[in-house]
């Protein structure tokens, strides 16, 4: 089973308003609702693909029973602890002449609720995947990740973490089975420019030898780099499409190769997968299809064979 873990999930309502006027009344010329966070959009992608998954976290009020109703309209199960005070964050994105986010609080966590988090996570099994993502919410220390890599250690439960410079180093040396950083995030890590897609490998190396066993580099339109643990390089170059939504795009990667590494176990074909999945949901609005996945991983096919 693949298990996913959103610290923070939301409700984020998208708007498009034409030419934005602060202190006046916009009126929306478009607007939806849709789940946030990165591992229930990891988990909406292994859904789309087939694979079942368990959305792990938190949840409070309201919003956090509907964020609970849209995991299951999604076809992914979910088991989040309720959270007594608080409500699950409403994040506002607005498109206009420039895009503006306004992100809620989320509730308060408590160490109760923590403690409730890590019994679950110890009815894990060995050949089961957990996927960490995401930013920790200030009501939780930020080593959580690294307490429970910590505590799963030596029980045969593949790890993956996407998260950012400080939660994603601090694990390096617990040996996640994969880590997914961009170029850019990768340059923050170093503390240098990567200007070169060989820059960018030598820096994957790096953290490697600081404990990863899988690097997975997203570089946007310069396509991705996997370097795994028995010392391979894979390269992808990019899907072709017209990119209409970047929240998700790199959350789908996770999950589009998780499921072509369980299904062949052959880092070029997740390689594969996981860039078309990632396409995918760039060119769509919202998580990308089964249907639109598996169309882009032709075209990749295609391009390999010209």
């Amino acid at each position: 089973m693949i298990y996913t873990v959103t610290f923070n999930p939301a409700l984020d309502y998208v708007i498009a308003v034409d030419h934005f006027t602060p202190g006046q009344i916009n009126r929306t010329k478009e607007e939806t609702m849709v789940c946030g966070g990165k591992g229930i959009n990891v988990s909406a992608l292994l859904a789309n693909l087939g694979y079942e998954s368990t959305a792990l976290g938190f949840v409070a009020g309201f919003t956090g029973e509907e964020i609970v109703r849209r995991c299951q309209k999604a076809g992914f199960h979910s088991d989040f602890i309720r959270v007594k005070d608080g409500l699950s964050r409403i994040n506002v994105k607005m498109k206009s002449d420039e895009e503006t986010e306004i992100n809620g609080m989320g509730p308060d966590i408590t160490g109760t609720n923590v403690e409730l988090l890590f019994e679950q996570l110890n009815e894990l099994k060995a050949g089961d995947i957990l996927v960490l993502s995401g930013s920790i919410p200030s009501s939780i220390r930020s080593s959580i990740y690294k307490e429970i890599m910590e505590r799963l250690q030596g029980r045969g439960i593949q790890i993956v973490v996407d998260a950012e410079k400080a939660l994603l180093m601090e694990v390096l040396p617990l040996h996640p089975f994969l880590i997914k950083p961009n170029n850019h995030e990768l340059e923050a890590m170093l503390g240098r420019t990567l200007s070169t897609n060989e820059d960018v490998l030598a820096g994957a190396k790096e953290l490697q030898a600081s404990g990863a066993r899988n690097v997975l580099v997203s570089m946007a339109g310069d396509g991705a780099v996997l370097l795994t643990e028995d010392g391979a390089v894979y390269r992808e170059g990019v899907c072709h499409g017209t990119v209409v939504n970047s929240v998700g795009a790199g959350d789908s990667m996770v999950a589009g190769f998780l499921a072509g590494y369980l299904k062949t176990g052959d880092y070029g074909y997740a390689l594969k997968l996981g860039t078309a999945s990632g396409g995918a949901t760039a060119f769509s609005h919202g998580i990308g299809s089964r249907e639109k996945i598996m169309e882009l991983f032709t075209q990749l096919n295609k391009k390999q064979r010209e």
